[in-house]
């Protein structure tokens, strides 16, 4: 994907470009990551399946009551997701991605939910189905992630995005939870990030069927090139929003700014969902800094 490969270079300038910008920001730096906390919460629950909106998802983690009545697991799912995404913003700089991690954070996720399968792989017996895939059995998990740790790490001089969108596909394919996988694989996509010294992603639950797609051609191809363009247009609008702050830019949605300067709105928006503009998506919302 040629178009994918012109993401995988602009990276590394808008990480550069970072860098510089952060110096001295550490307040504000923080500021971004603790109100983007509901956006990935809601958006990796979405995808899941949550009827939560994202307004509901920041007043459950602000503590206020809603306006109609969510089941018990819809309310921890949010709260659970929330502290998983807290602790690897914490921790994910001092720790290795092991598979400890890995059961410390579902354990984290599950909790309240189901605490019979809270915080452990699956055991003999217990198979899952997604789609038409059906997970290897559980006496072959350990071996297969403990493969996609290493497979991982001795290919440290591919590029990042690269690496991380295929442990994603093998961590999602092998399924190693009864429940939560999806979620945790999304938040192992950051943790590795951040301890790239990369900045954490967020997959839209708009993109759910190009998501969808990537494990589709995953499962059926052995391929990995959709799941690499989702991650590094995730990472380009990361860097894109981050940015927009740190460099103080004013920043105003995507149909002011095309009333603004007479642009085709639609255009723009094709433009950033390729993000070959600057632009980035806030609270639903696609915006630009200027």
């Amino acid at each position: 994907m040629a178009k994918t490969l012109n993401v995988f270079k602009k990276i590394n300038f808008l990480r550069e470009r970072y860098y510089k910008a952060s110096i001295g920001k550490e307040s504000l730096i923080k500021l971004v990551s603790e109100a983007e906390v509901a956006e990935q919460v809601y958006n990796s629950n979405a995808i899941e399946n949550s009827t939560l909106t994202l307004e509901e998802t920041e007043k459950i983690l602000l503590q206020i009551d809603l306006d109609r009545y969510i089941t018990e697991r819809e309310l921890f799912e949010a709260k659970n997701l929330a502290r998983v995404v807290e602790y690897t913003d914490k921790r994910a700089k001092e720790l290795e991605l092991t598979l400890d991690v890995m059961l410390t954070t579902h354990k984290m996720l599950i909790s309240n939910i189901r605490d019979d399968i809270a915080g452990r792989f699956r055991k003999t017996g217990e198979y899952v189905r997604v789609g038409s895939h059906i997970a290897p059995k559980p006496e072959e998990i350990t071996n297969r992630l403990e493969e996609m740790l290493v497979n991982y790490n001795a290919s440290s001089h591919e590029n990042v995005i690269k690496r991380i969108a295929k442990l994603h596909l093998v961590f999602e394919y092998t399924h190693p939870f009864v429940d939560g996988n999806g979620r945790i694989g999304r938040v192992l996509n950051n943790f590795l990030f951040i301890r790239e010294g990369f900045v954490p992603i967020n997959i839209k639950f708009i993109d759910r069927e190009k998501y969808y797609d990537a494990f589709k051609e995953f499962d059926e191809k052995n391929k990995t090139e959709i799941m690499e363009d989702i991650v590094a247009r995730a990472l380009a609008n990361s860097y894109h929003k981050r940015l927009a702050y740190l460099e103080g830019k004013k920043i105003i949605s995507l149909v002011d700014y095309a009333k603004k300067n007479k642009l085709s709105h639609s255009n723009l928006i094709n433009k950033a969902k390729r993000q070959t503009i600057e632009a980035f998506i806030e609270k639903g919302i696609w915006k630009i800094g200027t």
